[in-house]
């Protein structure tokens, strides 16, 4: 029997260490922020289902058709982020635009919304802003790269 107990704690001699982090540069894709994809697809989700949490359903049906179809659009391009990330990542500024429109269309497509509402969308806008931008900012950090 061979004695294998040596162990080696850093793979840096390895022959084939060059090729194994190109591999993996390869596999990544050059992804810094693939743990943004969560959080969006929460707000996402929040988003569509805020209308139901603040029981808002009955005086504004206008603003409950609009979140859940605004919840639903920022879910499905998280869902694109992770499934396709050097494609959809040039989407972070549409998310941005998404945001605002969030933030606008309480008082847009709202009638005269009380202060939960309003307090609920400039939240949900502000954070699918922010997120949009660290979209944004990593993609133009791979492209430069």
């Amino acid at each position: 029997m061979s004695n294998v107990s040596h162990a080696r704690s850093d793979i840096s001699g390895h022959p084939d260490a060059s090729e194994m982090r190109a591999r993996y540069d390869r596999v990544m894709g050059g992804r810094d922020v693939a743990l943004v994809d969560a959080p969006v697809f929460l707000v996402g989700l929040y988003c569509a289902v805020s209308p139901w949490v603040l029981h808002f359903t009955a005086n504004q049906p206008a603003l409950v058709t609009h979140n859940l179809l605004m919840g639903i659009a920022i879910a499905v391009l998280a869902l694109g982020f992770t499934a396709m990330p050097e494609r959809m990542y040039g989407l972070s500024w549409a998310m941005c635009a998404m945001g605002a429109w969030i933030i606008v269309s309480t008082w847009i497509v709202g009638n005269s919304p009380d202060v939960g509402i309003v307090i609920n969308n400039i939240i949900v806008g502000g954070l699918t802003i922010l997120l949009g931008m660290v979209c944004a900012g990593a993609a133009a950090k791979t492209r430069s790269t």
